[in-house]
């Protein structure tokens, strides 16, 4: 065991420190890779580790985006830090079951305090309760769940839940989940700032109660994905409170800059929501699988998901201790929060602050720089460290810009350091910056300026 534990750590440890060297977003035109590697009918035989660790480091790990390197700036990073991976080792081997309370008393109570460290850092009262989960998809399931059973009951063919069309994409497939259809789905067009209009809301719930439907639920956003855009939180909390709506926050991307006192007004309204999605594994840095919910009335939380069996442990606990059986949907599950409790111990919540707050910096330092290139226009400055952009030049269709743009984050890519996306928002197609990665510093970003001039001298000659 040790010899094989020895090797496996040897090659991730190799891993880690070659990141800054590794291309950006490795071959993933892998069609007739993946086409060899089917294997129907399972191995009669095992064979030894060495050959299997070979080609996975070797030939299939490199086919992938590098989303832990530095010069990951697409989508939303997601930056795998290294106590995690150890933390995951010691879940499994140790193998301790974490479902109910009575079965490991102390293993639960770390859970809690991480979910409590959570909770104080969102400035969330002292009786919200939380969950962790395998990312935003599910802590927004369980939201929504929450905000069904609290204001709809039984009826909720007549329940309506508002959010903006610049929404995650799990927020309609997290609905339809819970029984709300796409036809009780209103997504709201946003505003100039790819915003929720606060008007348009409220014109849309007044509406749906004159024909008689049951508005029940706003799902708001703390950064979206398209363009890092925060919707008007405080003002969306004081009409749900006005109109008697469960109000959620998507923060999967942007609700840990909350730890930054600089963006606290920015995110002005966010400790007022009924329910807010964060995403460890975004704005913690830790591996993807690693999400969590927060909801502000621990009591609905649990409400929405009490269950007991014969079979189940007889002897009750006191009610002041956390069990994750009565907060969420699974019974059989992992350990995930001791990612999260030993990062937060092994570093410190200084630590976590600092950093957030540097991914910050570096987001407008690059918005600033690439805003002077040369045929560049910013449409959403960073809010947070995500902003967007598209190229333009005297002349241009919009169609010969969106084309232009694509052409841009697929050229700054192909040269290797860093890689960028884009996605489309209000009928164009933008170009996207997210910082996000404990790993990307000054360096990486001028790399990204760097490769985005050149880029677009190869575009415009």
């Amino acid at each position: 065991m040790r010899a094989l534990a020895d090797d496996v750590v040897a090659r991730c440890v190799e891993h880690i420190t070659s990141l800054p060297a590794q291309p950006s977003c490795g071959d993933v035109h892998a069609e007739e890779l993946c086409r060899q590697l089917r294997e129907p009918v399972p191995p009669e035989q095992g064979r030894e580790a060495g050959p299997l660790l070979d080609a996975l480091f070797r030939d299939w790990i490199p086919r992938s985006f590098t989303a832990p390197g530095p010069g990951y700036l697409a989508f939303i990073p997601g930056g795998g830090l290294y106590t995690a991976a150890l933390a995951d080792f010691i879940t499994n081997t140790t193998n301790r079951y974490t479902g109910v309370w009575q079965a490991a008393p102390a293993l639960v109570q770390l859970e809690a305090n991480a979910l409590d460290w959570l909770r104080a850092w969102m400035d969330f009262p002292g009786e919200a309760r939380g969950l962790f989960t395998t990312g935003g998809s599910m802590a927004t399931f369980n939201a929504i769940l929450c905000a069904r059973e609290r204001h709809l009951g039984a009826e909720i063919r007549r329940g309506v839940l508002y959010t903006s069309d610049q929404a995650h994409h799990s927020v309609l497939k997290a609905s339809k989940l819970v029984g709300i259809m796409p036809d009780r789905v209103r997504a709201i067009a946003c505003d100039a700032q790819y915003r929720l209009p606060l008007d348009a809301l409220a014109d849309a719930i007044a509406r749906d109660r004159r024909d008689g439907l049951t508005p029940f639920a706003v799902v708001s956003s703390a950064g979206t994905t398209n363009t890092g855009a925060v919707d008007p939180l405080d003002r969306i909390a004081d009409l749900c409170a006005a109109e008697r709506l469960w109000h959620h926050i998507d923060g999967a991307y942007g609700a840990f800059f909350y730890l930054d006192p600089d963006l606290r007004q920015t995110l002005n309204g966010l400790a007022r929501a009924d329910s807010l999605t964060l995403d460890p594994h975004k704005g913690m840095f830790l591996p993807y699988g690693t999400g969590a919910l927060l909801v502000r009335d621990g009591a609905a939380l649990r409400a929405a998901h009490e269950a007991t069996a014969d079979y189940l442990p007889a002897m009750p606990h006191p009610q002041d201790f956390y069990d994750p059986s009565q907060h969420g949907p699974e019974l059989s599950r992992g350990f995930p929060g001791l990612r999260v409790w030993l990062s937060v111990k092994l570093f410190g919540a200084a630590a976590f602050r600092s950093a957030i707050a540097e991914k910050r910096r570096l987001a407008v330092d690059a918005a600033e720089r690439i805003a002077r290139l040369p045929n560049v226009v910013i449409d959403a400055p960073p809010e947070l460290s995500l902003f967007a952009f598209h190229l333009t030049w005297p002349g241009a269709t919009r169609a010969e810009e969106d084309a232009a743009t694509r052409a841009l984050m697929t050229e700054t890519t192909k040269r290797g350091r860093v890689m960028v996306t884009g996605a489309s928002a209000r009928g164009r197609y933008l170009g996207r910056v997210c910082v996000l990665s404990f790993r990307t510093h000054a360096a990486e970003i001028d790399a990204l300026v760097e490769d985005m001039a050149a880029a677009i001298r190869t575009i415009h000659g």
